[in-house]
């Protein structure tokens, strides 16, 4: 884009050519940009769908005898699709956030109806 006569070059001359690992900015959008402002709209989006979900959880499981609510993947699928079809992708989040439990890397509809999800 440099060599491009057609570019703004003051526009290109701002920014650094490459940046490093070891960089505090490497794999970041530039700060202030609509980048970084859309994936921070993302992050909140996906943070309001991660709570919703445990709201789920809480009102349609059961208190185990650990004081912990425990739902079944089947009755969670059937009553969170219709709300988002997202539903693994947001359990996947939500485990990764150490808010729910449950045994196996993935699951998927079908096969793992009866694997229990607790909330934590």
């Amino acid at each position: 884009q440099r060599k491009n006569p057609f570019s703004n070059h003051d526009r290109l001359a701002s920014k650094p050519l490459h940046t490093h690992r070891g960089d505090p900015t490497y794999g970041r959008p530039p700060e202030g940009s609509q980048t970084e402002q859309r994936g921070k709209d993302a992050h909140s989006h996906v943070g309001k769908e991660v709570e919703e979900l445990c709201l789920i959880i809480r009102s349609i499981g059961e208190v185990g005898e650990d004081g912990h609510v425990s739902v079944t993947f089947g009755q969670l699928f059937e009553t969170y699709v219709t709300i988002s079809n997202k539903v693994v992708g947001i359990l996947l989040r939500a485990r990764k956030h150490g808010l729910v439990h449950f045994e196996g890397e993935m699951l998927w509809q079908g096969k793992d109806d009866n694997v229990i999800i607790t909330l934590l």
